[in-house]
C-alpha cells in the first residue's frame, strides 16, 4: 500500500508532534495545522489523502471544516480524533463526510487501525464511542430542535463571537464587512429569540459543543 500522505489539524502543538511521531512509521506528515481555517488553506495546496481533525478548534471547528473541505476536496479522508465523548457529536462528524472517529484516550494502535481502514476506503469508529453514536442515528429530532438550524455562514459568524473576536475581526477573518457581520449576527438573535450577546453566546455552547467561549486573544 502507497504510504498516505496526512495532515494534522489540533490547536494543541504538543499533541499534533506527538500524533506525527506516532504515524511517520506508516505515513507521510505533509502538513501540521492549529485551526480550521489553516487546514482548508493547507488541503487546497498539499492535497493530502488524509486529515486527522480535532472537533473544537479556533476560527473555524472542525465539523464544519470538514464539510467546507469535503465539498472542495472531496477525495480526502477525514478522521476526527478528539475528547469530545458526545455521541451526538460523533454522529454530526459522520454526516460532515468523515470517515473515521476516534477518542483520545483511545489506545495508539486504533489511530493507526483507523488510517489503514480508511486507506482502503472503508470506515473506523472506536468501540468507545460506537453504542452512543448508534443510538443517536436512532433518535428522531423533536420539531423544536430542528427549527433552529443556523447556516454554515451563521455558525461560523456565531463559533467566532463566541471566541471574543469583535465584528471588524470577524470580518477580517471571514473577508466580508462588518455590516454583514452585524447583519448575520441580528438575523440569529431574531431566529433564536434572544436579546443580548451573552444569550447568543450561551446559546452557542449549549447547543454547538465544537465551540469554546473566550479562545481569542
Amino acid at each position: 500500500m502507497t504510504r498516505p500522505r496526512v495532515v494534522l489539524a489540533d490547536d494543541h502543538q504538543m499533541l499534533r508532534e506527538a500524533f506525527a511521531r506516532l504515524i511517520e512509521p506508516d505515513c507521510d506528515v505533509v502538513g501540521s495545522v492549529a485551526d480550521g481555517r489553516a487546514l482548508l488553506a493547507a488541503a487546497a495546496g498539499l492535497r493530502p489523502d488524509i486529515v486527522i481533525v480535532d472537533v473544537a478548534m479556533p476560527l473555524l471547528n472542525g465539523l464544519d471544516a470538514t464539510r467546507q473541505l469535503k465539498r472542495d476536496v472531496p477525495e480526502v479522508k477525514v478522521i476526527f480524533l478528539t475528547m469530545s465523548e458526545d455521541p451526538d457529536v460523533a454522529a454530526e462528524a459522520f454526516r460532515a463526510g468523515a470517515s473515521g472517529f476516534l477518542l483520545k484516550n483511545s489506545a495508539a494502535a486504533e489511530l493507526l487501525q483507523a488510517i489503514r481502514e480508511v486507506s482502503l476506503g472503508r470506515s473506523y469508529v472506536t468501540p468507545l464511542a460506537t453504542r452512543g453514536l448508534i443510538g443517536t442515528f436512532l433518535h428522531t429530532p423533536d420539531p423544536a430542535e430542528k427549527a433552529v438550524e443556523l447556516s454554515p455562514r451563521q455558525r461560523e459568524v456565531l463559533q467566532l463571537l463566541a471566541e471574543g473576536h469583535t465584528m471588524k475581526e470577524i470580518a477580517r477573518v471571514l473577508k466580508i464587512t462588518p455590516r454583514t457581520v452585524a447583519f448575520h449576527k441580528y438575523s440569529m438573535m431574531e431566529t433564536l429569540g434572544v436579546r443580548s450577546n451573552a444569550e447568543l453566546i450561551q446559546f452557542a455552547l449549549r447547543r454547538h459543543p465544537t465551540i469554546e467561549a473566550g479562545a481569542a486573544t
